[in-house]
């Protein structure tokens, strides 16, 4: 394991900062919806039009998907190519930041999917801890 210089523990300390610019780059990619739309567009092989995104996304909205998206083509994530059709089309795709943004959501993804057992019984087990009868604490 290497060592950390104090330099590096500074730089890293300022992070938590609450005027850090990388907060809210971290926020934007906590966002669940964040999460999910960047795995779906990195997961197909093409573009995906709105309503196929809303489609793939259960339970998202018509207007947090519209929200979501305008942030990550704000932010450089995802590229929206608007073709000029009767009626308009357009779709959505991961610019080459949101194809690597992407890997790091599928990862999370990935590991969420392969630990729901032991999440689920770690949660079972603590809200049986917490209806049992309260135990005095002995010394």
């Amino acid at each position: 394991m290497g060592t950390t210089s104090g330099q590096d523990l500074d730089r890293w300390a300022s992070t938590y900062r609450r005027d850090c610019p990388s907060r809210t780059v971290v926020e934007m990619l906590a966002n669940k919806w964040t999460l999910y739309v960047l795995a779906a567009l990195r997961r197909q092989d093409g573009p995906l039009r709105f309503n196929e995104l809303r489609r793939l996304l259960g339970g998202i909205t018509q207007k947090m998907l519209t929200q979501t998206l305008r942030e990550l083509e704000r932010a450089g994530l995802v590229r929206r190519t608007v073709y000029a059709t009767v009626p308009p089309r357009v779709e959505y795709a991961l610019s080459d930041l949101g194809v690597e943004a992407g890997r790091l959501t599928t990862a999370i993804a990935e590991w969420s999917v392969a630990h729901v057992p032991e999440i689920a019984a770690a949660r079972e087990a603590f809200d049986v801890e917490r209806r049992a009868e309260p135990r005095p604490v002995t010394p």
